[in-house]
């Protein structure tokens, strides 16, 4: 039997890194934070449009580990932005039979927004419909960093044999352990780059790379590339028959 994705089929995980919110508001004479803001509306109407598209995984890179290093000011910002999102947002979410989850490294961010964040994921955990995962204070060295962290304690501590780690073992400790791996990565804004996202996850992916800016990324724009996806011959390493 070929490997190819069940003839014409579209991905079940899209994982997309959301870039170009800040050239998107400069070429408009605005704040990059006017940027992104109109970055967080184009994500709900992303998200409304993966149920008709047979999406039932979306992962979005909101914020790298990398992105502590821009100015105080546009940080600050996002940083009230991401609450402000997630308290708006929440109800709809569950109106909408939307599961959200966050991956990352928590810590660093202020209580308040973690508190949210934990809000969001307990108020939308018995929602059966698509399965957002925001990727917060993220980064996929760091999350392999912690994960084999996490691995390595258990083995000292004599709850895994090191004998019994092989590649299915990593992705247990992973943000990701409850997700399936992503079919196919989308990065907008014309950066042909993946920064840091997903790295283990994404090994098999398929990846577009548009010159799009985030903000102008509509529901057309996705149901199309998943129609590229659905023609794609995934071997996974095999040759078709």
């Amino acid at each position: 039997m070929s490997a190819k994705h069940a003839s014409g089929e579209g991905p079940r995980h899209v994982a997309i890194i959301m870039d170009g919110n800040g050239r998107w508001a400069q070429a408009r004479g605005r704040p990059r934070l006017f940027g992104h803001h109109a970055g967080a509306r184009r994500v709900r109407d992303i998200v409304k449009s993966c149920p008709p598209l047979g999406v039932k995984y979306l992962t979005i890179f909101a914020f790298s580990t990398e992105n502590w290093k821009r100015t105080q000011t546009e940080v600050a910002g996002l940083m009230s932005l991401f609450r402000r999102y997630i308290m708006k947002e929440m109800q709809e979410f569950v109106t909408d039979n939307v599961r959200v989850r966050f991956i990352g490294d928590r810590p660093r961010l202020d209580r308040k927004l973690r508190n949210l964040m934990d809000e969001a994921e307990a108020m939308t955990a018995g929602c059966t419909g698509t399965n957002l995962t925001i990727a917060l204070n993220y980064g996929s060295r760091d999350e392999v960093s912690r994960a084999t962290k996490r691995l390595a304690m258990d083995v000292a501590e004599g709850r895994l044999d090191p004998a019994d780690v092989n590649e299915e073992t990593l992705p247990k400790y992973l943000d990701t352990c409850l997700l399936p791996d992503p079919d196919l990565v989308i990065r907008t804004s014309g950066e042909a780059r993946i920064s840091n996202f997903l790295l283990w996850q994404s090994a098999y992916a398929e990846y577009e790379f548009i010159d799009t800016l985030w903000p102008d990324f509509t529901s057309d724009i996705f149901a199309k590339l998943l129609a590229n996806y659905g023609a794609r011959d995934r071997r996974f390493g095999a040759v078709s028959a």
